[in-house]
């Protein structure tokens, strides 16, 4: 009959018809696709991402290191990083803060000979970064700046993949806490942090910590569900920042 249609695409008993529940599981906004969203987001490969850079201006500035970090399950799985010769001086405002000179790096790759090597690393996993926009706008950048159309696939390159935020966990279960840096949130919460500012540690520390904030009842389990509060916890942060700013 006309005029009449199933929206629900349900049998009567309220369960989905066979292959419909597969694209109501991938229909989530920000997840990875191909990745079940119904199950503990902890339970995925997730790759804890760091950069080092000349400066903080992704349009403008270059990385010069970068790690991945991978974990599954709570556990460290691997660590990577890389130096890489950013093609310009570094500022010394840079290297004041982590440490790296111009001589670290001037017989280091171009971020162009370790791209392969770099995305190989990304590939099948949620990507994750503290203070996430700013290691990801620098990520993409480099990307951008190569012209590298063939690795929309790889998770960290997709535009509607949102990556995991420990910050943004941070500022949720630790209100009270004057700072939620990551080397403040480290001491608060027993993880052990080497050298502050460099990518392998940095990014260790912030894996680390988001299994530890994983502990929290008010953290989601389901990687979906876990997703969708972090948006909204990440509109609601911004929005009273922003507020704080005009007052």
């Amino acid at each position: 009959m006309r005029g009449v249609s199933d929206v629900c695409g349900c049998f009567p008993t309220g369960l989905p018809y066979p292959g419909i529940a597969q694209l109501v599981r991938t229909t989530l906004l920000g997840v990875v696709q191909e990745l079940d969203a119904s199950l503990p987001w902890v339970a995925h490969p997730i790759v804890m991402i760091d950069t080092e850079t000349t400066g903080r201006k992704a349009s403008e500035d270059r990385i010069i290191e970068i790690a991945i970090v991978k974990g599954r399950d709570g556990e460290i799985l691997s660590r990577d990083s890389w130096l890489i010769n950013p093609g310009c001086p570094i500022p010394e405002d840079s290297s004041a803060v982590h440490g790296i000179l111009d001589e670290h790096v001037e017989s280091k790759p171009f971020f162009a000979d370790v791209c392969d090597e770099i995305i190989e690393k990304l590939e099948g996993a949620i990507p994750a970064a503290y203070n996430a926009s700013f290691d990801r706008e620098f990520l993409l950048a480099e990307i951008q700046r190569l012209q590298r159309h063939d690795l929309r696939d790889v998770p960290a390159i997709r535009d509607r993949v949102v990556w995991i935020d420990p910050l943004v966990w941070a500022r949720h279960l630790f209100q009270e806490e004057k700072s939620r840096k990551l080397s403040a949130m480290a001491e608060l919460l027993g993880v052990e942090m080497e050298r502050a500012h460099r990518a392998t540690d940095d990014a260790s520390a912030a894996l680390r910590l988001m299994y530890k904030m994983a502990e929290q009842n008010r953290v989601p389990s389901a990687y979906g569900e876990f997703i969708q509060e972090q948006v909204r916890l990440s509109r609601i942060q911004g929005e009273a920042r922003s507020g704080w700013r005009r007052s």
